[in-house]
């Protein structure tokens, strides 16, 4: 299965999305913010970043940006509850899979991911 870095500020829906990835087999490694998510990407491995857009320190379109620079072979999935978030996202198009909007169910986030590791 697929190593997936979660950047997510929101700690409850952060440990909800690890929790349903990880009983669908994959590994998950937690960040709440975009800094501590790049930091993160240093251990290397990851086959998906799952990011919410809107968080404190750096926001998931500078995490995006910087996460596909340094790893132009990462599968990004962005996630946000913000309509004007959706489309700052839009310069990101050949970086990123897709932007899922909050809020999702399980099946959704989980469908989301599935078809990003398929990308």
């Amino acid at each position: 299965m697929a190593k997936i870095l979660i950047t997510e500020d929101e700690d409850s829906l952060r440990t909800f999305v690890a929790r349903a990835l990880r009983m669908d087999g994959h590994e998950t490694v937690e960040a709440p913010d975009g800094a501590a998510g790049l930091d993160a990407l240093t251990e290397g491995g990851f086959d998906l970043l799952l990011s919410d857009i809107r968080m404190p320190v750096m926001d998931g379109i500078e995490l995006a940006h910087k996460a596909s620079a340094a790893h132009p072979a990462l599968k990004i999935l962005l996630m946000t509850g913000y309509a004007e978030q959706r489309e700052r996202a839009d310069d990101l198009a050949s970086k990123i899979v897709d932007v899922v909007s909050k809020p999702f169910s399980l099946p959704d986030i989980r469908r989301a991911v599935a078809t990003a590791l398929a990308a």
